[in-house]
C-alpha cells in the first residue's frame, strides 16, 4: 500500500476543515491533487473515510478509527523532521512544553527564567491548558514535555513522573465568618457562599468527589475558571473555595487569604512531569527536568 505522509495530512485536515477547498490551500495543492489522493487511499483501504453533508465532509466510522493512527504517524514525522534539523541550526532548538494553570503560575516561571539563563540557545514555547488537554496532546505528540497538578494517572503511550504534592486547602478572607472558627464541617462548608471551579480542571473534580463522600451539595453562588480571578473573589470576603496550597501561598504570607485543611479530604493530587514514551528525549527535555526536580525538592 502507497500509504504517503500526504494522504495521512490530507486526512487529518479534512476533518478539521470539512472542505477540501480549504485542505488544498492549506497544503499548496490543486483541488483535483486532493479529491485523487483522498479517493486513492480509500480504494487502496477498501473502505469510504468520508461522506458528503451537505457542503461539508464527515467522517465515517472507519474514517475515524483511520483518523486516530493518521494523527499520531504526521507528529511522529513532524517531530522527526523537527529533532534533525536541530543539528543543522548551531545548537538552536525549540521546546515545546503544555503546563496545567497551577504549574504554569506558580511553579514554571522561575524554573524557565533560570532555564533561559543557562541556555539561551533553546527556546522554550509554553502552552496553558487543563490537565487533560494536556495529557492528549502528549500523547498525540504535539509537547515535548507536559507539567500537570492532577490526581495519579496511567496512560501506556506516557512515561510520568511525581514531582511534588499540590494539596487543596479550603481558602477564605481573613474578614469572612470562617476565620474565627476551628474544626468545620463538611455541613457547615457546604452552607457557605461557594466558588466552583471549571468542570474541565481537576480541582473541580476533586470537589465534587469530596461533596459527593460527603453526602453534601455545594451552596455554589459562582462559577470561575481563572485561579486569580477566584482570588480576587475570595478577598472580597463573601465566598470560600477549595484552592490549590500553591496557588494560594502568597496570600496567605501577606495576610490577604486564610487558609485551612478540608475536613475528611481523603484524595491526592500532585505536580506531574509526563512525556511520550516515543518521544525523542533530547538534551534540553533533559535540562528543563533536572531544574524542575531540583526546584521541587
Amino acid at each position: 500500500m502507497n500509504l504517503n505522509l500526504i494522504k495521512l495530512q490530507i486526512v487529518e485536515l479534512l476533518h478539521k476543515h470539512k472542505k477540501i477547498t480549504t485542505v488544498a490551500a492549506v497544503l499548496g495543492l490543486k483541488q483535483p491533487t486532493v479529491t485523487y489522493h483522498l479517493k486513492n487511499l480509500e480504494q487502496q483501504l477498501g473502505e469510504k473515510l468520508f461522506e458528503p453533508r451537505m457542503d461539508k465532509m464527515i467522517l465515517t466510522e472507519s474514517g475515524r478509527a483511520f483518523l486516530h493512527y493518521a494523527v499520531k504517524i504526521n507528529a511522529l514525522a513532524t517531530e522527526a523532521e523537527r529533532v534533525v534539523k536541530e543539528f543543522s541550526h548551531a545548537g538552536r532548538s525549540t521546546l515545546n512544553v503544555g503546563a496545567s494553570y497551577v504549574p504554569a503560575t506558580y511553579i514554571l516561571p522561575k524554573i524557565l527564567c533560570r532555564f533561559g539563563e543557562l541556555h539561551p540557545e533553546i527556546t522554550v514555547s509554553l502552552s496553558v491548558k487543563t490537565s487533560p488537554v494536556i495529557k492528549e496532546m502528549l500523547v498525540n505528540q504535539e509537547l515535548d514535555l507536559g507539567i500537570l497538578s492532577t490526581e495519579s494517572f496511567y496512560l501506556p503511550s506516557l512515561h510520568c513522573q511525581s514531582l511534588c504534592e499540590d494539596e487543596l486547602v479550603l481558602v477564605f478572607a481573613p474578614t469572612h465568618e470562617f476565620a474565627g472558627r476551628s474544626g468545620l464541617t463538611p455541613p457547615q462548608i457546604s452552607a457557605a457562599n461557594f466558588i466552583l471551579h471549571s468542570s474541565q480542571s481537576s480541582t473541580s473534580r476533586i470537589t465534587s468527589k469530596w461533596f459527593e463522600d460527603c453526602g453534601c451539595e455545594p451552596h455554589a453562588s459562582l462559577l470561575l475558571d481563572s485561579l486569580e480571578a477566584i482570588k480576587q473573589s475570595l478577598m472580597g470576603g463573601r465566598y470560600v473555595s477549595f484552592v490549590s496550597r500553591l496557588a494560594v501561598a502568597e496570600e496567605v504570607a501577606s495576610g490577604k487569604l486564610m487558609m485551612a485543611s478540608i475536613p475528611e479530604y481523603h484524595y491526592q493530587r500532585r505536580i506531574y512531569y509526563s512525556y511520550n514514551r516515543d518521544r525523542h528525549l533530547s538534551p534540553p527535555i533533559g535540562y528543563l527536568i533536572e531544574l524542575m526536580q531540583a526546584a521541587c525538592r
